[in-house]
């Protein structure tokens, strides 16, 4: 996307603007080019989704809401590369209905993934969580472990490894799931790390020494119910 134009209407009113007015024009125009990125509303369709779920999944789309209902692990992967800086937002529902899979846990995601020779990571696993530990990627997980940890991680390409830093594992049940309530989930990726949002407020935050800058984000959970809606992706595509 191009960035808007800066500093035309400045320059037209004076034909001699001095060495200072033009730094801090330039420098205006450096900033708003890396901030001003268009908020796009993804339309909810299955046919945008990579879908890998073990067996007995059931995903649908009901009123622009999709509907995720799944007795194990479920990968649902958006078909469109990402790049920083990147904010992905949606709302998000952990369901507690009486239905068999509605235990309220994992609302989980993967972003910024690659495989680890840096191509796609769509289509390769069948949904067993353990087939996606050999991504690059950042990882987030609120409510894992039937809702008694939310934890981030940057996965290291390594199937045995899962760096888990202190300050990335929280079990205070501010930082859980709450059945049946919307929450609004917010993903960074900004080119120097990583950060999860909440309803606004800070879960995480991951200053990366070799950040992840480009890659794909997917929607991951097991044996649970998720409605998801409103998804809006702003990147640099």
């Amino acid at each position: 996307m191009s960035a808007p134009r800066v500093g035309s209407a400045q320059q037209a009113r004076t034909k001699s603007p001095d060495s200072g007015a033009m730094w801090a024009l330039t420098a205006l125009a450096l900033l708003l080019a890396s901030v001003s990125v268009a908020a796009e509303t993804v339309r909810i369709s299955l046919s945008q989704w990579k879908i890998e779920a073990e067996q007995g999944a059931r995903i649908a789309i009901r009123n622009g809401v999709l509907d995720i209902d799944v007795p194990g692990g479920a990968t649902l992967w958006l078909e469109r590369e990402l790049h920083a800086p990147v904010t992905i937002e949606y709302d998000v529902m952990a369901v507690d209905e009486g239905g068999t899979n509605d235990r309220v846990s994992d609302v989980n995601a993967f972003w910024m993934a690659t495989d680890k020779d840096g191509s796609s990571p769509l289509g390769h696993r069948s949904g067993t969580f353990e087939q996606y530990n050999s991504l690059l990627t950042y990882y987030v997980g609120i409510g894992g472990n039937s809702n008694s940890t939310t934890r981030m991680r940057r996965y290291i390409g390594e199937p045995g490894e899962r760096p888990l830093l202190l300050a990335h594992d929280l079990s205070d049940v501010k930082t859980l799931l709450r059945a049946n309530r919307w929450q609004k989930v917010m993903l960074i990726a900004d080119g120097r790390g990583a950060e999860v949002r909440r309803d606004g407020k800070r879960l995480f935050r991951l200053d990366d020494a070799q950040p992840y800058t480009r890659g794909w984000f997917a929607i991951r959970t097991v044996k649970s119910h998720l409605r998801v809606r409103n998804l809006r992706i702003s990147d640099q595509e």
